[in-house]
């Protein structure tokens, strides 16, 4: 289809808007990296374009843009359609847990349900002040570990990845934010730099993208490093090694915390004994659950011998 991208007759930011998010639906665009609808993709790059806040008075809707700003904005919509890059590549950002975090396409878009997790400071699952040591496994640009701060005002993070190339982006994070003292990059396959350290919570959002999954993606999430999403044939080949090595890096009363998306009809059927925990989430997302160090330990031999099917 051949878009029409004259923008006579437009003038206010409420006009841009709506006419972005009405290319975007001619365009046939995925969304599904921050927001899930056309309008609101369009909103996210007319105000990083325009310099604007996420929120703004009613009365900015009605303002009118310059020839120049006009120019700007558009050049970004075309450029979100003809490359199918979601709007967090293109702007270099993204918000998570009421964040900014900087975003590159070395890492995923954040958009983890863990975030409503966070918000509620984990609990019942922690005492929150008690905890003091926080893993963020497969961190990415670091935001699940970073906004777990908030809700943990004692503890310190390890944000661990094995790609380096994240690392240096969670690294930009850690320091957008002087989090420096507390927040540590470390590079590492799962825990194998990571011998001796233990941790009151360990919260995981890993590759968990099947095979099937993966050749049918949407070109958007084709744009993200596959090294982050695709896990093997049934998904789960990260989260066997999770399950089986996380109690000897959690404490007595730890808790690990994992998200598998779509894989948790696999994980189930893997592991039909073990008492996972699945969150149900008031703002939408799935597959995301909780599992003690205690029961982990009941339930070794099950884990060791799935871990043989990777």
């Amino acid at each position: 289809m051949q878009l029409n991208y004259e923008y006579e007759g437009l003038e206010t930011l409420l006009d841009f808007v709506r006419w972005g998010g009405s290319l975007f639906r001619q365009a046939n665009l995925y969304f599904g990296h921050g927001t899930d609808n056309a309008f609101d993709e369009a909103r996210v790059l007319a105000f990083y374009r325009l310099h604007l806040p996420p929120q703004v008075p009613d009365s900015y809707w009605h303002a009118r843009l310059t020839q120049a700003e006009k120019q700007q904005v558009t050049a970004l919509f075309r450029q979100r359609i003809e490359t199918r890059k979601p709007a967090a590549y293109l702007t270099g950002e993204a918000w998570f847990a009421g964040l900014r975090f900087v975003v590159s396409e070395a890492t995923l878009v954040p958009r983890s349900p863990i975030a409503e997790l966070i918000a509620n400071r984990f609990e019942p699952w922690v005492n929150p002040e008690a905890v003091g040591r926080v893993l963020d496994l497969c961190t990415g640009s670091g935001c699940i570990g970073i906004a777990c701060l908030q809700a943990f005002p004692n503890a310190e993070v390890d944000l661990v990845d094995i790609s380096r190339e994240a690392l240096d982006v969670a690294q930009q994070n850690v320091a957008l934010y002087q989090l420096e003292e507390v927040a540590h990059p470390i590079h590492s396959d799962l825990f194998q730099a990571l011998s001796g350290r233990k941790y009151d919570l360990i919260v995981s959002n890993p590759p968990y993208v099947d095979e099937i999954e993966m050749q049918h993606l949407p070109a958007e999430f084709r744009c993200e490093p596959a090294l982050g999403l695709a896990a093997g044939a049934d998904g789960l080949d990260l989260v066997r090694e999770i399950l089986a090595q996380a109690a000897e890096h959690l404490t007595d009363q730890g808790v690990l915390v994992v998200e598998v998306g779509v894989s948790q009809f696999y994980l189930q059927q893997a592991y039909p004994d073990l008492p996972f925990y699945w969150f149900e989430f008031e703002q939408g997302g799935e597959g995301v659950f909780a599992i003690q160090k205690s029961e982990l330990e009941l339930f070794a031999a099950e884990i060791a011998a799935q871990r043989l099917v990777s």
